[in-house]
């Protein structure tokens, strides 16, 4: 590991800055399946965990760029939070059981919001930026591998539709990116969360790809 790091040092601000710009386009990947939604006029077959969950971490991570006063941190996770408050919006007006798909969840996700914000309150302010960091850390990653939770459902109706992925692909080139500059800061803690997070999106996109073919003749 510290070999391939001192042979990526040379390139930490080319990795960083390419890291930066791909975690930015990756906002944008909603937009493909709101185009699919406006398409099919309907969101049958499409979750909308990615735009509340997007919404829902965007808050968490902005509240964690204010604590650490990271300017570029907090106006990355702004720009993650309009685009997804759009894309709930844009699903809201063609969804057909709006309870269940947008107001319950959407309401089950600002309590853990509320939740986390009154921890940060209480907790002793030397061990909270690492604790709440991790926190935030954990709850991306399960967002992230969210649509795992359906792996039995997926393998038996041989329909991967449930995976948004666009998300997922940029996803893993996200992942990717952050992982090789961790190895390249040697930081652990990076090197952990981007390495599982990069494992989950592979296994979502093999998912994508086995089922790709399957999914269209299981809807004829």
């Amino acid at each position: 590991m510290e070999t391939l790091s001192r042979t990526l040092r040379p390139y930490k601000l080319t990795v960083g800055n390419v890291a930066g710009i791909v975690t930015t386009i990756q906002f944008f990947s909603g937009s493909v399946i709101c185009f699919d939604i406006f398409k099919k006029k309907t969101t049958q077959g499409v979750s909308s965990m990615p735009f509340i969950g997007g919404t829902v971490i965007g808050i968490l991570v902005l509240k964690y760029a204010i604590m650490l006063n990271d300017q570029a941190m907090y106006q990355v996770n702004m720009a993650a939070i309009i685009l997804n408050v759009m894309y709930l919006i844009f699903y809201l007006v063609y969804s057909k059981h709006r309870y269940e798909e947008v107001y319950r969840p959407s309401a089950r996700g600002f309590a853990l919001v509320s939740a986390l914000f009154l921890y940060i309150k209480w907790e002793d302010a030397t061990k909270i930026e690492f604790r709440y960091g991790l926190i935030v850390t954990v709850l991306m990653l399960l967002l992230m591998g969210s649509p795992l939770m359906e792996i039995k459902d997926i393998i038996r109706k041989k329909d991967a539709s449930c995976i948004p992925f666009p998300i997922t692909f940029m996803a893993f080139f996200v992942s990717i990116l952050w992982l090789l500059y961790g190895i390249i800061l040697m930081n652990d803690f990076m090197i952990i969360q981007n390495t599982i997070g990069t494992l989950l999106c592979v296994t979502q996109l093999y998912l994508c790809f086995k089922y790709a073919g399957d999914k269209k003749s299981h809807k004829e």
